[in-house]
């Protein structure tokens, strides 16, 4: 199928959310954008979380990286459903029951102004690159196989996706988005199914013998015992449940929809219905990345004259010459799918965080008129800031986005990790003016540790020689920090905030 009808599909997808959008923003207010006025249906909001919990990075990279790391991922996925308990059983009624719009206004009411600053901030770091890790992934496959072939330039793609998630979302907020993120998370399990099903049908395999053929090759091997491996199960199933806490229940865009829910119990369903499903999809991306393997080893699959792996395998394979059109046409529609419920709920929440964080508009004695003004030019600023993002990851052209995304959370929501584990655990108050500087030795400090346990990831990413590996060898003795990074950045800002406590 060519460039041209490829693209017209995309045309017409973004139409359609446009018009969803349209429908949904009449009559919208702060409140509307905010919160959804506490009034979004659950069972609606469970299902779209799904499309933001995986996102495009999820649809490409997980299948990409089971060549190399097997079914190991699954670890991590255990670690949420735990996660995602503690969510809607701990963090859910603490919001419910203090009324919040945002979360970080917790850390007003328990600390004072600069700790509630100092979490909102880091949201708004953490979420900013996260975001933008994602939209660069499906940005640069769109520009790759459909774009580039039409002369259209980057940045002419980066900034067309940008204005028109910007469109769709600038008047409804929360309330669009519940119901654009249920399409999209709808187009995204579909393209799933279909294009899992396309390949078992081309290799004439059932979904019984491509997992016996799929275990012949190792591939469903899921929990790994060494624990000098970052891979190894304690780390990925404990890192994946803080992973979770953070990333979901300290996250002011996860949270942000579940609290429109008008009850707890409704929020509660929600949070366990979506965490039940997410277990079933991941498992179906795994399977679905050996299956790409099975079949590459088959039938090569070239990009460019070179085989194609990792995140490039998926896109390869569905827009080459080995299926036809409609496979192709179902994939992007699918990847886009998964992409904007990440892109469109994350503008939303650091618009929502900065207005209410920062700048303060609960407490502003501006008018509803004045308020929504600024938040149209918060919203926007954010576009563009997105769109500086997504030029920056082209210069770096980092190929393996999901490794990026776990390293760069765990650096950087550990200080709301500590915060809120501070807030919730003890009944200390703290010297307030000393918790931005503080709540930064975490980050330092377990960048500092990860640095020095993995310098060839670093070496990777720079292109230069760190000569640390003398001194990691003999720090570490061959022990590779993974996604527990979280889990010591959270407890060393713990501790560093402890230093600055004093008794009520």
């Amino acid at each position: 199928m060519t460039p041209i009808i490829l693209f017209s599909f995309v045309i017409g997808y973004f139409l359609l959310l446009l018009g969803v959008a349209w429908y949904t923003s009449r009559n919208a207010d702060n409140e509307s954008f905010f919160i959804g006025n506490r009034n979004s249906n659950w069972v609606l909001v469970a299902f779209g979380m799904i499309g933001t919990s995986l996102s495009g990075v999820t649809f490409v990279s997980v299948p990409g990286d089971v060549g190399k790391g097997n079914f190991h991922y699954f670890q991590l996925v255990l670690g949420y459903l735990l996660g995602y308990i503690v969510v809607a059983f701990v963090l859910l009624p603490l919001y419910y029951r203090l009324n919040l719009t945002s979360i970080y206004t917790y850390l007003s009411q328990r600390f004072g102004r600069a700790a509630h600053r100092t979490g909102a901030s880091y949201f708004l770091l953490s979420r900013t690159v996260g975001a933008t890790a994602r939209l660069f992934l499906v940005v640069n496959i769109l520009q790759l196989f459909i774009l580039d072939r039409l002369g259209v330039p980057f940045w002419l793609t980066a900034l067309v996706i940008l204005l028109l998630i910007m469109l769709y979302t600038i008047e409804g907020g929360v309330k669009t988005i519940v119901f654009t993120d249920t399409l999209q998370t709808s187009g995204m399990l579909i393209g799933l199914i279909v294009c899992l099903i396309a390949l078992l049908q081309t290799m004439e395999l059932d979904l019984s013998s491509a997992w016996s053929a799929l275990g012949e090759k190792g591939y469903t091997r899921i929990f790994n015992w060494d624990i000098q491996h970052p891979g190894y199960f304690w780390k990925q199933f404990l890192g994946g449940m803080f992973i979770t806490i953070t990333m979901t229940g300290l996250d002011q865009e996860m949270m942000q929809k579940n609290i429109s829910v008008r009850t707890l119990g409704a929020s509660q369903k929600n949070m366990m219905t979506m965490s039940s499903v997410l277990v079933l999809v991941n498992l179906l991306f795994l399977i679905l990345g050996g299956v790409l393997y099975l079949y590459a080893a088959q039938h090569p699959v070239l990009l460019n004259g070179v085989p194609a792996s990792g995140d490039d395998l998926f896109p390869a394979l569905a827009l080459g010459d080995a299926f036809s059109g409609t496979i192709g046409v179902i994939f992007i529609i699918a990847l886009i799918s998964a992409l904007f419920p990440s892109v469109d709920g994350a503008i939303t929440s650091l618009t929502s965080s900065f207005c209410i964080d920062l700048l303060g508009f609960r407490e502003s004695a501006r008018s509803e008129s004045e308020k929504k003004r600024i938040r149209l030019l918060v919203h926007v600023s954010f576009a563009v800031l997105f769109f500086g993002m997504v030029m920056l990851f082209k210069a770096i052209n980092d190929k393996s986005i999901i490794q990026f995304i776990i390293k760069f959370a765990g650096i950087t929501y550990g200080p709301l990790l500590g915060l809120f584990a501070f807030g919730m655990l003890t009944s200390r108050s703290l010297r307030n003016r000393w918790v931005p500087w503080v709540a930064s030795l975490g980050p330092l400090l377990t960048f500092c540790l990860d640095l020095l346990s993995n310098p060839a990831y670093y070496e990777g990413k720079l292109g230069v020689q760190l000569g640390l590996n003398e001194w990691s060898a003999a720090v570490f003795h061959g022990y590779k920090i993974g996604p527990e990074l979280i889990v010591i950045n959270g407890l060393l800002t713990f501790i560093a905030l402890w230093t600055i406590s004093k008794k009520k």
